[in-house]
């Protein structure tokens, strides 16, 4: 019995002297307040297991006992649902079964020697108010989490007047991108990206037939951007013409934050394209949901011929990885398991660019997850990807003044 008691608040100190000091979210220091309250129970529980069977020197000693052994049996049993469910070790779910089932065994020797309970009622109202609190808190935090509500911030993307050069050879157009955050909860900033294509409209001398409009919904499930079907316009797939990231990867957005950035795109005013498509996106974390160790820096590309590209199947693309280690919001999830690294693609090609991330345990980085383990991943990470775009832009005006 001491040894269960002494190694559960060993533990419980543990997990909650790291969470009350370093989670990141209210409900987290409450769950580690509450795990350091139940390890002074299980400490003075200790204490009255020596009293009662050796000094004899308290009268209530073996209550004191078997409290402290209950709240043990109870918090053992709590945080091994938690690491058979969610964990990677092991060794930790061993570990508090043995715990469990000696913290069970406590309860029923110490019961078994017909402790006196005082006003037995309101012990036992206190214990079951107490139980139902920590059961509550520990779901609250650990199974539940219904304070991480969604909230991401909002991208703007506005396109300004063209401007053409003093020689009259080319022109710019300037686009303005802000980031803005109104939510509660802070962000990381895994990838951005800013991309515009070019766009080329012929016009149909005559009324294009209901099968070429059939023929045109076709290549809506072939390319992420669906071009309206039309009686006289024909539609081509874009073509890149200028990729660039427009925020600092690795850096943050705090709650109310703003962050602003102008881009200047550049054509010859002979350009084939009679429209350009600007698009703008992000990939983030809410930083309530993982910490982000720094730096996150590149590691390769997918063209190489090294160990790293070949790990990178994005067909018809080109890859920059970034990468970073993370740690995760809880002190029990970060102890009992695997460290994960986010692993940032900045994928870019003729026909368009676009930022995934991913975060997985090393050399898991490229494994396919099934939806409900993708939706998982999204959640327990606060993933976020935004999107801001298609901004058309006609060139027919800047181009009539050649």
């Amino acid at each position: 019995m001491l040894l269960t008691l002494i190694l559960t608040t060993a533990l419980l100190v543990r997990f909650g002297t790291a969470d009350f000091a370093h989670a990141l979210t209210f409900p987290g220091r409450f769950t580690g307040a509450v795990l350091l309250a139940v390890a002074f129970t299980t400490l003075l529980g200790a204490a009255g297991v020596l009293d009662h069977w050796i000094r004899h020197s308290f009268s209530y000693s073996g209550l004191v006992a078997l409290i402290g052994a209950f709240a043990a049996l109870l918090t053992n049993v709590l945080v091994l649902v938690e690491t058979v469910r969610d964990g990677d070790s092991r060794w930790y779910p061993a570990l508090f079964a043995a715990l469990s089932a000696g913290s069970a065994w406590a309860v029923l020797t110490v019961w078994r020697t017909r402790v006196p309970i005082p006003a037995p009622k309101r012990v036992a109202a206190a214990v079951i108010v107490s139980s139902v609190i920590a059961v509550a808190n520990f779901s609250y935090q650990n199974l539940y989490v219904p304070y991480q509500r969604k909230t991401e911030p909002l991208i703007t993307l506005s396109v300004g007047r063209a401007v053409p050069s003093k020689d009259g050879k080319a022109f710019s157009v300037p686009v303005d991108i802000a980031i803005q955050n109104h939510g509660s909860v802070g962000f990381y900033v895994l990838g951005t990206e800013f991309h515009a294509m070019g766009l080329r409209v012929p016009l149909s001398p005559e009324d294009r037939l209901r099968q070429q409009w059939r023929v045109d919904t076709e290549q809506w499930s072939k390319s992420s951007v669906v071009n309206p079907l039309s009686r006289r316009e024909v539609y081509q797939p874009g073509e890149l013409v200028e990729a660039k990231p427009w925020m600092p990867i690795g850096q943050w957005i705090e709650s109310s934050g703003t962050f602003a950035t102008r881009l200047v795109v550049q054509l010859p005013m002979n350009t084939p394209y009679d429209q350009v498509a600007f698009y703008a996106t992000a990939s983030l974390a809410r930083k309530d949901r993982l910490v982000l160790q720094p730096p996150l820096q590149f590691v390769g590309n997918s063209w190489s011929g090294d160990k790293t590209s070949a790990q990178v199947k994005q067909r018809g693309l080109d890859s920059l990885i970034y990468r970073a280690r993370v740690h995760e919001n809880n002190a029990l999830d970060e102890y009992t398991r695997d460290a994960r690294f986010v692993t940032v693609y900045w994928n870019f090609g003729p026909k368009g660019v676009h930022v995934t991330t991913t975060v997985a345990r090393k050399g898991e980085e490229n494994r396919v997850l099934p939806l409900a383990e993708q939706l998982e991943l999204v959640s327990r990470y606060g993933l976020v990807d935004l999107v801001a775009g298609p901004h058309v832009r006609t060139l027919w005006d800047i181009k009539s003044q050649r």
